[in-house]
């Protein structure tokens, strides 16, 4: 996604990529990323947390107007709620 953000940022429109991955995005260097140390396709939180949703949702509105750097990455500072662990394709 990143390397997207950056073609649409090319053309003129404002892009915050929100990432679980933090190592690539550090490569990529978006324009303005928000790094979430969550499980992989949670970037907006946990499922029917509408309050932690909305405070990632305007915390990723807000950068646009707040990163004047390119290529800015921002930790977000909430855990993830529970303890996770990745599926690696195994059975246990």
């Amino acid at each position: 996604m990143g390397l997207v953000c950056r073609v649409v940022e090319a053309a003129g429109i404002a892009t915050v990529c929100l990432s679980t991955g933090r190592d690539l995005t550090l490569q990529v260097k978006p324009p303005r990323s928000l790094f979430m140390n969550f499980p992989m396709g949670n970037n907006f939180g946990s499922p029917f947390d509408p309050e932690s949703q909305t405070r990632i949702l305007r915390s990723a509105l807000d950068m646009i107007y707040e990163v004047e750097e390119p290529g800015t990455l921002i930790d977000w500072p909430e855990p993830w709620s529970k303890p996770f662990e990745y599926f690696t394709g195994k059975k246990r």
